[in-house]
């Protein structure tokens, strides 16, 4: 189950046990009042990742939109290293 639900607020407070079931599975839920989205419903750990995935496309764009290379692997610490002798 990957696909987001929409249920509106009334709902969810109706039906939360069902609802936390169902997350426990993988279902995510968009909670919504008035048809406007409000918060959601997610597997614990999920929200982290999609938040740390998004972080990542952000800076990936960030350097492209400003020209930025990335340091390869092992340059920092190589770096760091020349600057101790």
């Amino acid at each position: 189950m990957s696909t987001v639900k929409e249920v509106g607020a009334y709902e969810a407070k109706t039906h939360l046990p069902e609802l936390l079931r169902q997350v426990r599975r993988g279902q995510h839920y968009r909670i919504t009042v008035r048809g406007e989205p409000v918060a959601e419903l997610v597997p614990l750990g999920a929200a982290a990742k999609r938040e740390a995935s998004q972080a990542v496309m952000e800076m990936q764009q960030l350097m492209r939109d400003t020209g930025q290379i990335p340091v390869p692997s092992g340059t920092l610490r190589n770096w760091v290293e020349e600057g101790r002798d």
